[in-house]
């Protein structure tokens, strides 16, 4: 998940958008079509078609191009993996989980109500909190300031070691497994 657009590729929300980029350019898969509100490509993994997908809508709309895909492509929440952002997890730290609620991110939620159901997978990458007013109002502008602002210097190495661990937690889950790409990737640290 990310938003579209140049000014956007190094932002925080699109750490999504950097590890399918990222797994596409290792597996040699191209986003040379277009489909559903999204950016497509099609490739193979261990013998198994893998179709990877960035919408092209924004990531408050992310729902609208995965609910599109399904139609045309005719897959279910079963075939679903989303790679995603996610404040509450460490910076760099990675989750794979399947089901639950959008633990607050308006893009998982606008997933979970066009296609009616939260059980597909998804791969969350730490993004940190910023510090937070007390003011709920200054809150919000906060969290959104920083989910749209840029990784810093700092972060960019600890992103590019998750990037790294989202392909090999993407390659898990397509060989071996849901079950076994959770024991592997949930309880190793950065």
């Amino acid at each position: 998940m990310g938003n579209p657009g140049s000014g956007y590729s190094d932002n925080r929300h699109n750490v999504g958008f950097m590890c399918i980029s990222f797994f596409a350019k290792s597996h040699s898969i191209r986003f040379d079509k277009k489909k559903g509100y999204s950016r497509v490509g099609e490739g193979e993994f261990n013998g198994n078609t893998v179709i990877l997908a960035r919408p092209q809508t924004y990531m408050n709309a992310s729902g609208t191009a995965v609910k599109a895909l399904f139609g045309k492509l005719k897959v279910s929440c079963d075939d679903l993996i989303v790679i995603h952002d996610d404040l509450d997890l460490p910076i760099g730290r990675i989750r794979i989980r399947k089901g639950g609620s959008s633990g607050g991110h308006r893009g998982i939620q606008s997933i979970i109500n066009e296609i009616g159901s939260n059980e597909f997978i998804r791969i969350r990458i730490g993004i940190g909190r910023p510090g937070i007013s007390e003011s709920p109002d200054e809150q919000e502008k906060e969290v959104i300031d920083y989910v749209l602002g840029d990784f810093t210097s700092e972060e960019h190495p600890l992103i590019q070691t998750a990037i790294q661990r989202v392909n090999d937690a993407l390659e898990a889950l397509l060989e071996l497994g849901l079950d076994q790409a959770m024991n592997r990737f949930n309880t190793r640290s950065l």
